[in-house]
């Protein structure tokens, strides 16, 4: 049975007034997950992506480890939400730069409260879709994937889509792939077997190019 492998993208720019870059570590993080790749043997059928910067340099870092290049579409769909549009929606004024523990603390605090109430209809983030329409585009990269192929296909992703899709599969409440997503760590993996009829969960959030505990410093989350 064909395997989609959903990547999470390397270690961005937290903090930075431009998140939507890979850090010098996201890049790195990258390269070594296509040479993981590589090693196991696996030959992708097509990849897939949303639109974002640190979505398709993480796929340059896979690609480039892997040295093949598999064929490419990106998905509006896979995007992630504007997490300081979310976070507006439950605190009006703008979060300090976070410079210490307790600031990301309180930036994912916020973060989930926001997460929630979008879920749930209680609050609109400007710029952003409905929740509904959110799930749905995730839903239907799925079913492009399940309806177009029979082979292994990279999915390179944020946090957000790729736990929304985990929910999806299990049949699991918003609720649950908003805590999955505040667990996912930089370009972690998840795994589903998949045919015409739909996906399986087989794993989740598993870092196979960096084995503990020598790559522990190389662990990220943001």
């Amino acid at each position: 049975m064909p395997t989609l492998y959903l990547v999470r993208h390397g270690q961005a720019s937290f903090g930075a007034d431009n998140y939507d870059q890979l850090s010098d570590l996201g890049q790195r993080q990258s390269v070594l997950l296509g040479e993981c790749f590589a090693r196991l043997g696996l030959q992708f059928e097509a990849a897939y992506t949303g639109t974002l910067e640190r979505h398709a340099q993480t796929l340059a870092g896979i690609v480039q480890g892997l040295a093949v290049t598999p064929p490419v579409t990106a998905l509006p769909g896979l995007n992630e939400y504007e997490s300081h549009a979310v976070i507006a929606t439950v605190h009006a004024e703008p979060l300090p730069k976070p410079r210490n523990a307790e600031h990301v603390r309180q930036h994912f605090r916020l973060l989930r409260d926001g997460l929630n109430a979008w879920a749930e209809g209680r609050v609109a983030p400007a710029g952003m879709p409905t929740h509904a329409d959110f799930v749905a585009g995730v839903g239907e990269a799925l079913e492009r994937i399940s309806a177009q192929h029979r082979g292994d296909v990279l999915l390179v992703s944020s946090g957000g889509p790729i736990a929304t899709a985990v929910a999806h599969v299990l049949g699991a409440p918003a609720s649950t792939a908003i805590e999955l997503n505040l667990r996912i760590r930089n370009s972690g993996v998840t795994e589903f077997a998949y045919t015409s009829k739909g996906h399986r969960l087989v794993a989740f959030n598993h870092l196979p190019h960096l084995p503990l505990p020598d790559c522990a410093a190389m662990v990220t989350y943001a």
